[in-house]
């Protein structure tokens, strides 16, 4: 899956060794939570493969995941980066497109989830008296709500293509099931569009909206 982590208003904030290992957990259960979707709907080709697990390393690829987003910092470029997919059998899925999509919301709906959970936690009182303990939940809210924002963009192979797709006409579902199957060729193609049109700064936007949201 296909991740991107915006310098939005809250980044500068964050400190880069608690980032690393929140970024990783966030990740993980985002991942991991397709697969249990996907084994709840009937599909067990997740535990199968043993990612169904929420150890982060298991859903890392030491190119896609590690040396892309290095190259992209090294260029100026956005830091993406690529997790390798949960893998499940569409057709093995309960309620067909709309068990799929169900699937595929599952992901950003978690880090939504994680990020609520720790914005109301912030707001106790034994929280705010430790400094360590407050930097860990800022950050977790602004990585989750980057990667839950990010992947609801409706393009293939981002979550939010799947939920569009249980809704779309058959036209534009065999074009996203075209565009899905040219594998990494769609990612270089997302990230032209991406960096080209202004695309980042309107998910900047909306990371920044529901971040001050969420910490009121």
């Amino acid at each position: 899956m296909l991740y991107f982590i915006g310098m939005n208003d809250f980044f500068s904030s964050i400190n880069i060794i608690i980032f690393i290992p929140v970024l990783l957990f966030s990740v993980g259960i985002h991942e991991a939570m397709h697969g249990f979707a996907a084994h709840w709907l009937g599909d067990s080709t997740a535990q199968e493969q043993g990612r169904l697990t929420l150890n982060p390393l298991k859903h890392l690829d030491l190119y896609t995941s590690i040396i892309l987003p290095l190259v992209l910092v090294l260029s100026h470029l956005p830091p993406f980066f690529v997790a390798k997919p949960v893998p499940f059998n569409p057709s093995r899925v309960k309620y067909d497109e709309f068990g799929v999509a169900i699937i595929g919301v599952t992901g950003p709906l978690t880090n939504i989830s994680l990020a609520i959970i720790a914005a109301i936690l912030l707001k106790l009182p034994v929280i705010l008296g430790s400094g360590t303990m407050v930097q860990i939940l800022l950050t977790v809210v602004i990585v989750n709500v980057s990667l839950a924002v990010f992947n609801m963009i409706p393009f293939p192979p981002l979550d939010g293509s799947r939920l569009l797709y249980a809704f779309a006409p058959e036209p534009l579902q065999r074009l996203m099931a075209s565009l899905e199957s040219s594998g990494f060729m769609i990612i270089i193609i997302f990230m032209v569009i991406f960096i080209s049109s202004g695309l980042g700064e309107i998910i900047v936007r909306i990371d920044n909206s529901v971040i001050r949201l969420l910490l009121g």
